[in-house]
């Protein structure tokens, strides 16, 4: 079973020269096959996303712009990550729960995914999710 040791940081390649920075995700960078890709925005500050739990889909949550912070838990211990960098994102694979917030004004988080969305591999009750785990 997948611990919050293994949740961990993936450096994304970056290209600088005098017009900007060009990060760049290929295959070899994420380490799963990329099934699907989405973004959360104009999310309030005060606002927290996430609060599930995914059976099967492991993902790589990337601060686009500006920041927020990401709660890891495998129903034992909880870490909290600040992710406020475009060329780094957070790696997290299948149980292990994860919350998102205190996002910062103009936030854009983007999640790339190992699954198509499917309700079903969802773990939406924190309780079902700690029975699921320990019995």
């Amino acid at each position: 079973m997948n611990t919050v040791d293994n949740v961990n940081l993936v450096d994304i390649p970056k290209v600088h020269d005098e017009r900007g920075f060009l990060a760049v995700i290929e295959k070899d960078v994420i380490p799963f096959a990329i099934k699907r890709v989405y973004y959360l925005y104009d999310v309030p500050t005060e606002s927290s996303r996430g609060g599930h739990a995914h059976k099967e889909q492991q993902s790589v949550i990337i601060a686009l712009s500006g920041s927020f912070e990401v709660v890891v838990d495998d129903g034992k211990t909880k870490k909290r990550v600040m992710l406020n960098k475009p060329n780094q994102g957070l790696y997290i694979p299948t149980h292990i729960w994860r919350e998102i917030d205190n996002f910062s004004s103009g936030a854009v988080c983007l999640v790339l995914a190992s699954t198509a969305y499917d309700e079903a591999e969802y773990i939406r009750d924190y309780r079902v999710y700690k029975n699921q785990l320990f019995g």
